[in-house]
């Protein structure tokens, strides 16, 4: 018998064998082999993004200056380009290849209005909306807000304005007033709500406002007038149930000569033809500086910052380009803002979101809500898109997660899915395992059905909650959305870095600067640069910092995947 023969009797005896050991056991380890590797390939993702962009978030420059690290920039704008200064704007008639100009705040809303102007959305607008309560959505005509935004910045320019402090919650009055003092050359002075009366006082007199405008029951009127006597113009933003009030008088005994007006009359009173139009592009000054006051750790005085609006268009460039195409704001997206437009960061996302034709809806209450479930209570607006604070988010981290330690098979199930999620960098969409944790354990959001993506950020010096890589991604499964973190400060437009939107990595850092900025540390202490360390102090440089470069008095360093990571 040849060799070849001597192998055939060999498998026949071995298949022979096998098949007579087969049991039920047998049958039942092999089908659920089979059935693991079948799940395995027919569940399989891709990376949501390639791992090597990952791996090198920003740019290091090739040399770096004695007790300083190298300067890092981001891949968007890297060494040997210009860091991204504005909108890019393009004028009627202007050479479609020719680079348009920089633009301002004028520029933002005039977008709103005309919608977009090319590609599939062609001629798309955005909705602006106002939540109130849980049931109540009031929609806002774009033609009857460019009416307002010139009645009321006309008014101001007529009874004598010229520094106006704006301190009302988010609203649709805050924005249009806004957009009045930008195309009414005046300087607007945003305040933040809600604030103790010596702080509303300490916050006119530092900005030297003249003009207030506010809401009645928020703001104190007696006492700013005996203290502040620099006062001359205040505009009252009535509700409806306050319509039939006499607000237009003032107070007996102040001695004040304030000229008191309400938003309603200003615009109620008013040939209907008036204001329909913007004013014209031509022979325009160009807008005056924006004053917010950045909120530091309880105790301390707020500080003051003066933005150009060069400093607000190069956030809002930034923040343009630091999504990916597929995930930019679009006409289709609903932006809610959850945190103070006094911030910066809210604020210039805001107008990016206008600016990009999405829909927005203002919440007087939300950004004062103390969790998700509280921001996403109304079923009348479902928003893909928001801004939150780290606070609300942390507080929503520990009211799921207290549920789920309840629940082995969910605790275990959401183990599962965060180590995919950052083993594999794919965001679960489907598969058994994600629609049955969907179903049974992720929490149900009244209006949170369509969120997406939402944006948080840590403000240096607030004492503002950290939140952690692991927390990040366990957000992400909570929501079902995937978030952007980012690091914040005083004298900086928007963000000075952010994480990518598709990094599910874990690991507690802010992500490369975003492209309006560049970073470098400075040696600080006991904490110093080397050719093999970059840590320090950060500098941020670049067309979103006020006077063009801030030291923000933390101490950080740059990871191995050049991210940002505090001390």
């Amino acid at each position: 018998m040849g060799t070849f023969d001597n192998l055939l009797l060999q498998l026949d005896e071995g298949v022979t064998g096998l098949f007579k050991q087969w049991n039920i056991w047998t049958s039942l380890i092999v089908t659920l082999f089979a059935g693991f590797i079948t799940y395995q390939i027919s569940t399989r993702q891709d990376p949501d993004i390639h791992p090597f962009l990952l791996a090198r978030q920003s740019q290091a420059s090739p040399v770096r200056q004695p007790k300083e690290s190298s300067v890092y920039r981001p891949q968007a704008a890297p060494h040997g380009l210009p860091l991204h200064t504005g909108l890019n704007v393009k004028d009627p008639g202007a050479n479609k290849w020719a680079r348009g100009r920089d633009g301002d705040l004028r520029d933002i809303w005039r977008q709103t209005i005309a919608g977009v102007q090319e590609g599939d959305d062609k001629g798309a607008k955005g909705r602006i909306l106002t939540v109130e309560g849980t049931e109540n959505v009031k929609e806002h005509d774009l033609d009857a807000l460019t009416r307002q935004i010139n009645l009321i910045g006309q008014h101001l320019v007529d009874q004598g304005g010229n520094r106006v402090a704006i301190y009302l919650p988010n609203s649709v009055e805050l924005i249009v007033t806004l957009f009045a003092c930008a195309f009414y050359n005046l300087t607007a002075i945003v305040l933040p709500f809600n604030q103790p009366d010596d702080a509303v006082i300490s916050m006119l007199r530092r900005s030297a406002a003249d003009t207030v405008i506010t809401a009645p029951g928020s703001f104190p009127f007696d006492v700013v007038v005996k203290s502040y006597p620099s006062l001359r113009q205040l505009v009252w933003v009535v509700d409806e149930g306050s319509k039939h009030m006499d607000w237009n008088e003032v107070p007996q005994g102040t001695g004040s000569k304030v000229n008191v007006a309400t938003w309603q009359d200003i615009v109620n009173d008013s040939p209907v033809e008036a204001g329909k139009s913007l004013p014209p592009l031509e022979n325009q000054p160009e807008p005056k500086n924006i004053t917010l006051f950045w909120q530091q750790a309880p105790g301390q005085e707020e500080e003051m910052v003066e933005f150009t609006p060069a400093n607000i268009v190069s956030a809002i460039a930034a923040q343009l380009t630091a999504i990916p195409t597929a995930r930019r704001l679009s006409p289709s997206d609903l932006f809610l803002p959850a945190d103070s437009l006094a911030n910066s960061h809210t604020l210039v996302l805001t107008l990016t979101a206008l600016f990009s034709n999405s829909s927005v809806a203002f919440n007087s209450s939300a950004s004062e809500a103390p969790s998700l479930s509280a921001i996403l209570s109304s079923p009348a607006v479902a928003p893909t898109v928001i801004a939150a604070t780290p606070s609300a988010l942390a507080q929503t981290h520990r009211e799921v997660s207290s549920v789920l330690r309840k629940s082995t098979i969910g605790k275990d199930l959401h183990w599962l899915l965060t180590r995919s999620l950052a083993e594999t960098g794919a965001f679960p969409q489907g598969g058994f395992l994600t629609n049955y944790y969907n179903q049974a354990f992720r929490p149900k959001f009244a209006g949170g059905k369509k969120l997406r993506l939402v944006y948080t950020a840590e403000r240096v010096g607030a004492e503002t909650k950290r939140l952690s890589g692991e927390e990040l991604n366990d957000l992400r499964l909570y929501t079902g959305a995937r978030v952007v973190y980012a690091l914040t400060a005083a004298k900086v437009a928007g963000a000075v870095s952010q994480t990518n939107v598709y990094d599910y990595r874990g690991g507690e850092h802010f992500g490369p600067p975003v492209a309006s900025v560049e970073v470098v540390l400075r040696d600080k202490g006991g904490v110093r640069n080397s050719d093999e360390e970059s840590q320090g102090e950060i500098v941020v440089r670049g067309p979103a910092v006020a006077g063009k470069e801030a030291r923000l008095g933390v101490v950080a360093k740059i990871r191995d995947d050049h991210t940002i990571a505090l001390i």
